[in-house]
């Protein structure tokens, strides 16, 4: 049954291929760091071929280097000048005194430099070692398990990954212990996105009774050469058995993408990116060394000061009188007059920076917070830019449903007991089919069973998995109206009434909610009346072309967003056995096209089943901020600091969450063409790592006098933390990567304390 199952899904996810795949043979992609370091060039990087039960190996390692620090500390004209007074004294014609009091001073900036380089290094260090340290369990060729450390996993390796468990590195799905193969992943360290995304196990390895089965099956999997897109995987598997070859073909829904964390059960996977060539690390840009505003300054300080000893060194000359030996003299006078640039400018600075640093580790209004680089924490005082992320930092990410409209009535938290009761009627049948309650029942049914969530029950407590936290907010509440999602499966959804009864809906079809068609849709089957129904939700801007003519949704949902609510339009529509027939068979041949498969399956529904639906009624659901936000953003703004927010959720949300928190008023419009320097606010959503970062790197290009700060709390928010002047890290529940690569901060517990930080430390 479970086979059966698998290759249900596969069939309705995936598109079978046919035909032999010529592969090459299996190689390791190693990075020859030195290599490109000393000749420019990038290795390659090639699709490759995996077996079950192989694979390469080796590894990369990283150190501290001593001689990148010196390189960026010469880069300062300070210390380059004093080198250069130094290395004069060599020269017998100009010497004026014994070298050590020249390489004496030089020689402790340089270690007091070195020194507080190498604790940052260090620290940082300890933080990779930790989560390079994490503890896997890894299946060898008899099938028995043995642990090994997340750095030594390797392309080829058949590894086991837990419930709440970091995906250590890009895997190929091969089991779960779900007998429908079906798992959820939570994406937001890569992504941005809170939602939980289902994964399914490839169907010719998810048959088998035990993971040590896997390794006994002839199977070769091609992957595409690495690249930065998250959402598009392109493989193939090909079993060989004693008597066929079966080949299928792999999506983005048999990858585990690496820092991802799973969500339920247990999983296993066969490694076909590591290291550099995961998806997560090519969304990281390089980290850069970080130079503060103030030791800019300084810097050209020195070289007005240059100048000035330049001039009064030739003044003396000219006025002692030129002769043949003038330049000796010329360098003698610069090598008096050197100590007019303090060299002890450079300590007292660093010293004040650790000092500075220690305070704020101290500050008790700002409890758990950790400096990771003392090089700049100056910066904060000097910020004009605040690029925030959303999930997370700005919001609690905590789902709660708060008002449903009908068109002739709207029903708000504190009057939810009525709408139970409604329900509870139109279940008993005591009333006709058309009355309120009844379309109120009709609703409420609706919002229960157009969803993907799936209930699980630990230790007698029921927990709800989904792809997104709006849909657990909306089952949540209609169990608190009388109608329980009590079972789901991959063929049948099952409705606990609050008058005791059951109903069991048969799955038909389900399509799925994306970015771009921001609606989902399912068609269930009631197996007591046979009725076939099409149950649809999603943005208001798509609903309203696919609904029947209404004159109250376009009114109430600007009204609920004025509210600062997240609007979901529910629709339906009644099919019946002649019409399903018919759109089975074109959707079938739909799936089975070779180009544009996902784009005909689109159109087949567009055409067939998304027009004249019964518009049920309208949802709100409010994302709540965090504690103090709006106040925090406020004494931001009076502080004379632009504020953006760059998050990777839908445009919706974004604009509904800069509303809610003060970002920006209600009235205002969001046009791409405004977000320019001069706003007050802006919005970037559906922000990759990569452009989160280049929006910083651009405020960094064309207002370089000013200063950019950027906050985050997720590891799809390092890039723009390094790429920031100053950047400063959440370790919320979002999980701990950004704060393993943070250059300044590691923990910050509210966003209030980041504005204490931006706004009072700095003065």
């Amino acid at each position: 049954m479970g086979t059966d199952v698998c290759l249900d899904v596969l069939q309705q996810r995936t598109a079978s291929l046919q035909s032999t795949v010529t592969v090459p043979s299996i190689k390791k992609h190693r990075d020859w760091e030195c290599c490109r370091m000393l000749f420019g060039r990038r290795r390659q990087l090639h699709s490759r071929t995996v077996r079950i039960g192989y694979g390469p190996v080796g590894g990369d390692g990283a150190a501290f280097a001593p001689n990148k620090v010196l390189f960026q500390q010469f880069k300062f004209f300070l210390n380059l000048y004093f080198l250069l007074m130094a290395c004069s004294q060599f020269i017998p014609a100009i010497q004026i005194g014994a070298p050590i009091t020249y390489w004496g001073p030089l020689g402790f900036v340089l270690t007091i430099t070195l020194i507080r380089e190498a604790l940052d290094d260090f620290v940082r260090f300890l933080r990779d070692k930790e989560l390079n340290g994490e503890k896997y369990e890894r299946l060898t060729r008899d099938g028995t398990r043995v642990e090994v450390n997340s750095s030594d996993i390797e392309v080829g390796d058949v590894i086991i990954i837990e419930k709440d468990r970091r995906v250590p590195a890009d895997v190929v799905l091969l089991r779960t212990t779900e007998k429908s193969g079906a798992c959820f992943i939570r994406t937001d360290q890569l992504d941005g996105e809170t939602d939980w995304k289902l994964r399914i196990a490839v169907p010719f390895t998810q048959h088998t009774n035990n993971e040590a089965e896997i390794m006994e099956i002839n199977c070769e999997i091609y992957a595409e050469k690495p690249q930065k897109d998250i959402h598009a995987f392109v493989g193939t598997i090909k079993v060989t058995t004693e008597d066929q070859v079966q080949d299928g073909s792999l999506n983005v829904e048999n990858v585990l993408w690496a820092n991802t964390v799973l969500a339920s059960g247990t999983a296993v996977g066969i490694v076909v990116y590591t290291g550099r060539e995961t998806r997560s690390v090519m969304n990281t840009t390089l980290p850069e060394s970080k130079v503060g505003l103030l030791d800019l300054e300084v810097n050209n300080l020195t070289k007005l000061l240059f100048v000035f000893v330049m001039v009064l060194a030739s003044v003396m000359v000219i006025m002692k009188g030129i002769d043949a030996n003038w330049y000796r003299y010329l360098m003698r006078f610069v090598l008096l007059f050197s100590y007019i640039i303090p060299i002890s400018l450079r300590v007292n600075l660093d010293m004040a920076k650790l000092f500075y640093a220690w305070q704020i580790g101290r500050d008790k209004q700002i409890p758990e917070t950790v400096v990771r680089s003392s090089t700049i924490p100056e910066e904060l005082g000097r910020i004009s830019f605040l690029l925030s992320d959303k999930t997370g930092t700005l919001t609690k990410n905590e789902m709660h449903f708060k008002k449903i409209h009908l068109g002739t009535v709207a029903f708000s938290s504190d009057a939810f007991e009525e709408v139970a009761h409604h329900v509870a009627s139109a279940y008993s049948g005591r009333l006709a089919r058309h009355s309120f309650s009844a379309k109120l029942q009709t609703a409420v049914e609706a919002i229960a069973l157009c969803h993907n969530v799936t209930p699980i029950v630990e230790n007698g407590t029921v927990s709800y998995q989904a792809a997104s936290p709006d849909e657990v907010a909306l089952v949540k509440w209609t169990e608190t109206v009388g109608v329980r999602l009590a079972q789901r499966d991959l063929h049948s959804i099952q409705l606990q009434l609050g008058i005791g009864q059951t109903k069991v809906f048969q799955i038909l079809h389900i399509f799925p909610f994306t970015s771009e068609t921001k609606r989902m849709g399912i068609i269930v089957k009631d197996e007591t009346t046979d009725e076939i129904s099409l149950l649809m939700k999603g943005a208001d801007t798509v609903m309203a072309g696919m609904v029947q003519y209404n004159d109250w949704l376009e009114e109430e949902c600007s009204n609920m967003a004025r509210e600062g609510l997240r609007t979901l339009v529910v629709a339906k529509r009644s099919l019946s056995a002649a019409e399903l027939e018919a759109f089975d068979r074109a959707y079938h041949t739909a799936k089975m096209s070779i180009s544009d498969r996902s784009q005909n399956m689109q159109n087949c529904v567009n055409r067939m089943l998304e027009k004249d639906l019964q518009l049920l009624c309208l949802t709100g659901v409010e994302d709540r901020l965090q504690d103090q936000v709006t106040t925090s953003l406020e004494l931001l703004r009076n502080a004379g600091i632009k504020i953006w927010m760059l998050t990777g959720d839908k445009l919706e949300t974004a604009i509904c969450i800069a509303k809610s928190s003060g970002l920006f008023s209600r009235t205002d419009n969001v046009h791409v063409a405004e977000l320019v320097c001069g706003c007050t606010a802006v919005v970037c959503c559906r922000c990759s790592p990569e452009q989160k970062a280049q929006i910083v790197q651009l405020l960094r290009k064309y207002r370089a006098p000013l200063r950019v700060a950027a906050i985050g709390d997720g590891g799809n928010d390092v890039s723009m933390i390094q790429a920031a002047h100053a950047g400063i890290g959440i370790d919320a529940n979002e999980g701990i990567q950004c704060s393993t690569l943070l250059f300044f901060l590691r923990v910050v517990a509210e966003v209030v304390f980041a504005t204490r930080k931006a706004s009072v430390s700095g003065s």
